[in-house]
Parts: structure tokens; C-alpha cells; sequence
């Protein structure tokens, strides 16, 4: 077994916390990525990368909030760059599927000269137990601007799944692997699927952006609530309402599907009201 860590840059995320986990059980060294972590690593401060990437052989980057966001292709760069004088082996990178700057931030990885992975994943089925659509989905409405679109819901096990296969295994140097689950639903029939497994009633609400816009400003503030509408807007479109093959490539077996996640959260109780 190698000695030399695997750095997890955001260890504590829905995807980091399942790989450090992963890779802890199968006896590899890990480095945790993260502001509370020893050397911390801090996306707003620069200076904490060198002292987290020295030594390691393999990273795993998870930007946060969203490769998205204004000033992510310019961080990444920046890490990759560093990652290179660093000599680290290789990179897996977390992306989003349909985002026009997180696969900006996938040219910036295939071009920095180092060996990579890329990691396109689609809506997370984790974002409603773990994420932020958990209040609402305790409050029985989820209210978003998605109008009748469907997503292919990607399990954040299956991510952590081909992760840790690109960060140990050879054989996905050079891939991109495209996750969904295996089915398209729209947030209406998700609504319904959780219903199902949480024993009441979760309704879908269509709004509008504005209405989402101004929600999400009360919530998280006016910046925010406009990056995370624009956002949205983009990946609200359809052009996500196709199915990908990333799972199957890299791991050679079907990916989950939504209604295994909804059993397994409403048994773990996160769905469960109070009293």
C-alpha cells in the first residue's frame, strides 16, 4: 500500500466525507482538505494549498460553492499549477453536467500536464436529505424553478464510488465519466418518490425565478441568491434530461436509483418529523 496520502479537498461535503471514508477502509493514507482540517486548505486562501498538496499522490478537488461561480476557473488553475510543482500523480476532478464554466474548469485540468480524471455528475439525490432541500422537504413543498424538466438524480455514493476508483486504480487517467442515475424524473416525480419512502405527503411547487431569486436572497443573501438563480437558469433548461453511461464505464455495474436512496433516507430518519 502506498505511503504517500491522497489529499480529499473538501473533505466534509456530501462526496468528500464518503471518499475519505472509502479510502480510510481500504487502508489508504488520507489527507482531509477542509478550513477545520491539520494543514487546513481554504478555497479564499491561496496560501494554505502548498502545505495540503506537499507530499501527496493523488487529489480529489471539490470547489465550493460551484465550479459555476465567478473566480472558480481561475482558482483551479491556480491549484493545478501548484499541484504540478507539487508533483502530485494525479487529479479527479468533481464537475457539473451542463455548466458552461465548471467544463471551462475541466479544459484548465486537461491542460495543466498532469495525469486526471473528470467527474460530471448531475443533480445530486443528496441534495434533498443532506443539502439545502431538506428544510423544504420537511416543510412538505419543495418550491423550485424547474418548471417540468427531468434529471437523471446521480447517488453521491456512486460519485464517491468512481472516485475513489480514479484516485487508486488504473486505467481512468485521461477519462471523463459522465454520472447520472439511471432513470429520468422530474422534481414533481421525485416529490412524489419521497413521499412514498418518508410515509407523507412532499408536494412540487413550480415558481418562477424571481420567486426563487427572492427566496433565495432571505435565505443566503443577494449574491448568492443571484449566482445560485443563474445557475438554475442554466441547468434548467432540458439539456440535463438525458441519461450517462459514467457509472457503468468505471465501475461496470448499474448506478442506483432514486428509490434505493429514498428508502435508505427515510430509514435513516433525516425525513422523520419531530414529536
Amino acid at each position: 500500500m502506498p505511503k504517500a496520502p491522497i489529499l480529499v479537498i473538501g473533505s466534509s461535503g456530501k462526496t468528500g466525507r464518503r471518499i475519505v471514508q472509502r479510502l480510510t477502509e481500504g487502508g489508504y493514507p488520507v489527507r482531509a482538505g477542509s478550513r477545520a482540517s491539520a494543514p487546513p486548505f481554504d478555497w479564499d486562501r491561496p496560501e494554505t494549498w502548498d502545505q495540503a498538496l506537499v507530499g501527496v499522490r493523488a487529489a480529489y478537488i471539490s470547489y465550493h460553492p460551484d465550479l459555476a461561480f465567478p473566480g472558480a476557473p481561475e482558482k483551479i488553475e491556480n491549484l493545478t499549477e501548484r499541484a504540478r510543482r507539487a508533483g502530485v500523480g494525479h487529479l479527479v476532478l468533481l464537475s457539473g453536467r451542463g455548466e458552461a464554466k465548471a467544463q471551462d474548469c475541466e479544459d484548465i485540468v486537461r491542460a495543466s500536464g498532469l495525469s486526471y480524471t473528470l467527474v460530471r455528475a448531475s443533480w445530486f439525490a443528496q441534495n434533498f436529505n443532506e443539502g439545502y432541500l431538506l428544510g423544504p422537504v420537511l416543510d412538505g413543498t419543495l418550491a423550485l424553478p424547474a418548471g417540468e424538466v427531468r434529471e437523471p438524480f446521480v447517488d453521491a455514493d456512486d460519485i464517491a464510488d468512481v472516485a475513489v476508483a480514479a484516485l487508486t486504480q488504473d486505467g481512468h487517467a485521461g477519462r471523463l465519466y459522465e454520472l447520472t442515475g439511471p432513470r429520468l424524473l422530474s422534481f414533481a416525480e421525485a416529490a412524489a418518490e419521497i413521499s412514498q419512502a418518508a410515509g407523507r405527503k412532499v408536494q412540487y411547487a413550480a415558481i418562477t425565478f424571481e420567486e426563487f431569486r427572492a427566496a433565495m436572497t432571505g435565505a443566503a443573501g443577494p449574491a448568492l441568491a443571484d449566482m445560485f438563480t443563474e445557475l438554475c437558469r442554466e441547468v434548467f433548461d432540458g439539456r440535463n434530461a438525458a441519461l450517462g453511461e459514467g457509472v457503468q464505464e468505471a465501475l461496470g455495474r448499474a448506478p442506483r436509483d432514486f428509490s434505493r436512496f429514498c428508502r435508505d433516507a427515510a430509514a435513516s430518519g433525516v425525513w422523520a418529523l419531530p414529536g
